[in-house]
């Protein structure tokens, strides 16, 4: 037998156990990640309690009416009905909101949109209290609603607080400066539903002083808890809340008209009350992306560099202000997108309607804004006959530039950088028109339309966000970290709502103090602040206050050995769970030096402070930005009009890849919502009334929907202000994928797809 032969027979030694990942930079697996997929994770819509007692709320059937009587009786004198509450059983303040506090917690004079609560009711049957709930009668007188935002500015006040919540004038440059050619556009963004999946549900207990605990998927606990207790009349102390497993957030964990029934019945009857939100509640009670109407003119010289951009936005709030004016200041200020522009010229309003209430959704106004003015491009090209990617490459915004509100871009933008990779990334192949070869047409693997009428078109976006709060919010976090016996302890009320917080928590300990195994304690409101989920802010502001406190506890736990060894604790390092010094001389565990000892600290993170636009739309209203180029690669079935988006090429500006596996996730998943906005979602609310408040008339993408996303770029030009150099992820796809998908439907139809969601009849191309 040759010795190859015997070689191959022998049996092969065990391979080594690949090293679990650890710290920065690797892919840790989430802790939860196991509960979810096996279907055990405990969400607020399985919590129980004994005693327990089930809420329904009643809400109005009318966009906009005058109450004229509330009769409970009915429902009171009903078989396990323990209470039924009102406007007139709020004991503390009647009005509550996000942004503003002009929401009612219950409408008692007025109703100003379909579906705001009226009353709510506990009883021991989930059936028995929406029966109870149907049986309060309203007596109503039905007024003509104000649906068309642009007929706010004439209407009689819908709100004691007027209709109009902001307008914003940005003023940047020479007013009289003109280009020698000038595109203009009109263009409509439609209103998508963050459409959570897992069940609005909460659970709320009362407590033997008073008080009362909520268990709610919110992702702000402390803004909530001082919404709620101010409503109940009690002091925050006295409202306690516990963050339950929050299932995925992109607006729809931030709404208080569901958690304030809760607290209010459970205080009332003296048990635990919960409550679980049908599909319908959902769709009428939480907030949705602003529906946006926005005018632009674009002036260029004869090259296609820009020389002034006008523009007039208008947000339709629905019929509260929530987070209406900080949607407006990211859409005036990032009006003109990623491109240099010496002189702009922005109007904004957000203004009061009787539609449904609009808030946060990812990308708040910066994705309204970036679908028009990237079609703006896209019709500069046209008229100058040029490259639109080219014309785009002539105009991109750099690292030292100055945005239209006057802050200069001191972070990391490397835009041109971004559109030359997903440009010159090879383009999918195009599909044989044979009838052996079978390929998707658009509209799915049975497409109605005919393969000769299929158009393949190509079209680019470039997108920026802005990172944590703005124009002055004061953005702070506190974390400790606990060690003992080998295991290391994090709290901090970040909450986890499918950004990876915890396990970035996790991975910043891992690093710094060699400790393996670390757990994040549940969110409540016993813990200091941390502030909202959104915007990045965990990553950079929580994430930063646990790395201040790991360094703190690092401290504490080198300081004894370095003294010992007459050195200074820089000169030793922490490496894969072992302590040693630069010269070889000392080299122990981790566990070794702890001893038994428990070590902890606690630290803050504050970013640096910005300041409000002024009355000309100027400031430093801006922490950091995140930018985005996308190529989009569709097709189009010219007669009946349905779109395939085909592929989504993908570069992005990350600062720093903290877990490489839960970057790439957050990217398509942003993407996959865009894609939803550009074609499929949007919750029509004709008149003020929402038609088909359901997952059946409400068109989510599925995995039939999404595209090849192909990520082919990450800059990581680490931002230097930020904890670790880190930049947000999720919503800067969210905001340029349905500008580079509508792009690439202009490029196939030559048509201008004005409006998003895209509808069949602007794809369609007669006589073609």
């Amino acid at each position: 037998m040759s010795n190859e032969a015997v070689a191959a027979a022998a049996p092969e030694s065990a391979p080594a156990p690949e090293p679990l990942p650890h710290g920065i930079g690797s892919s840790l697996p989430a802790a939860d990640a196991r509960a979810k997929t096996e279907g055990t994770f405990p969400y607020a819509a399985d919590l129980w309690a004994e005693g327990l007692l089930w809420a329904a709320v009643l809400r109005s059937p009318h966009p906009y009416a005058r109450i004229v009587s509330i009769d409970t009786s009915h429902a009171r004198e009903m078989p396990g009905v323990r209470a039924v509450v009102t406007h007139e059983d709020v004991p503390g303040s009647p009005l509550h909101g996000r942004g503003r506090a002009d929401r009612p917690v219950f409408a008692s004079d007025v109703v100003r949109h379909h579906g705001e609560p009226i009353a709510a009711v506990a009883a021991d049957h989930p059936d028995t209290a929406r029966m109870a709930a149907a049986a309060v009668i309203v007596e109503y007188e039905v007024l003509e609603p104000v649906t068309d935002p642009e007929h706010a500015f004439e209407a009689e006040p819908l709100h004691p607080d007027g209709n109009l919540i902001r307008h914003i004038p940005l003023r940047h440059g020479d007013p009289e400066a003109a280009g020698e050619v000038v595109v203009e556009g009109l263009y409509r963004i439609g209103r998508q539903d963050p459409a959570p999946i897992g069940a609005e549900a909460g659970l709320a207990v009362p407590r033997p002083d008073g008080g009362v605990e909520l268990y709610v998927a919110s992702t702000d606990p402390h803004a909530d808890r001082d919404a709620l207790a101010a409503c109940y009349g009690l002091a925050p102390e006295h409202v306690k809340i516990v963050v339950t497993g929050v299932p995925g957030a992109t607006a729809d964990r931030e709404d208080q008209s569901f958690q304030l029934p809760l607290g209010l019945l459970a205080l009332r009857t003296g048990c635990p009350v919960k409550l679980t939100a049908t599909r319908e509640e959902s769709f009428l009670g939480h907030a949705h992306r602003h529906p946006t109407l926005l005018r632009y003119r674009h002036h260029a010289d004869a090259e296609g560099r820009l020389v002034k951009v006008e523009a007039q936005i208008l947000l339709d709030a629905g019929a509260y202000a929530d987070t209406s004016a900080e949607a407006l200041a990211a859409a005036v200020s990032f009006a003109c997108g990623p491109y240099v522009v010496p002189n702009a010229f922005i109007e904004g309003w957000a203004v009061r309607t009787n539609n449904p209430p609009s808030g946060h959704v990812r990308g708040e106004g910066a994705m309204q804004v970036c679908a028009a003015y990237e079609a703006q491009m896209d019709k500069l090209a046209k008229k100058l006959g040029a490259d639109p990617a080219e014309l785009r490459l002539r105009n991109v915004l750099a690292t030292g530039d100055v945005l239209p509100t006057g802050q200069t871009v001191t972070c990391p933008a490397p835009v041109a950088e971004l559109l030359q990779a997903v440009r010159e990334h090879p383009l999918p192949p195009l599909p044989k028109d044979t009838p052996e070869d079978e390929w998707l047409l658009p509209g799915g693997p049975e497409g109605a339309g005919e393969p000769g009428a299929v158009r393949r078109g190509v079209g680019y976006g470039l997108g920026m966000v802005h990172m944590l709060g703005a124009e002055g919010a004061d953005e702070v976090s506190t974390a400790t970290v606990k060690v003992h016996d080998g295991v290391a302890t994090v709290l901090c009320a970040a909450v986890e709502t499918g950004q990876g917080f915890t396990t970035l928590a996790r991975q910043i300990v891992q690093e710094t103090l060699g400790v393996d195994e670390v757990h994040v304690a549940p969110v409540d409101t016993d813990q200091p602040p941390a502030g909202a989920g959104c915007r990045g802010r965990h990553t950079w502001v929580s994430g930063g206050a646990v790395e201040r406190a790991a360094k703190m506890v690092r401290t504490q736990l080198l300081q004894p050995l370095a003294h010992k060894f007459g050195m200074s604790t820089e000169l030793l390092q922490i490496t894969d769970g072992k302590i040693t010094s630069y010269d070889g001389v000392l080299s122990t565990t981790v566990t070794e030096a702890l001893d038994g000892k428990e070590l902890w600290a606690t630290a803050q993170c504050r970013p640096h402070p910005t300041e409000p636009l002024d009355e000309a739309g100027q400031g430093d209203a801006f922490v950091g930005l995140a930018f985005c180029a996308i190529r989009a690669v569709v097709d189009v079935d010219i007669e009946i009009g349905s779109v395939r988006v085909v592929e989504l090429t993908v570069a992005q500006d990350v600062g720093r890849i903290l877990n490489p596996a839960q970057l790439v996730s957050r990217i398509e998943g942003g993407v996959t919502q865009g894609v939803g906005l550009a074609l499929t979602e949007n919750l029509r609310a004709p008149r003020g009334l929402v038609r088909h408040p359901d997952l059946t008339g409400y068109a989510l993408p599925t995995a039939l929907d999404t595209p090849d996303i192909r990520i082919v770029k990450l800059v990581e030009e680490r931002d230097v202000v930020a904890p670790f150099g880190a930049k947000a992820v999720s919503a800067v796809p969210v905001v340029t994928s349905p500008a580079a998908i509508a792009s690439a439907v202009r490029a196939a139809t030559g048509r201008p797809v004005n409006r998003l969601p895209i509808r069949p009849q602007a794809a369609v191309v007669t006589g073609a």
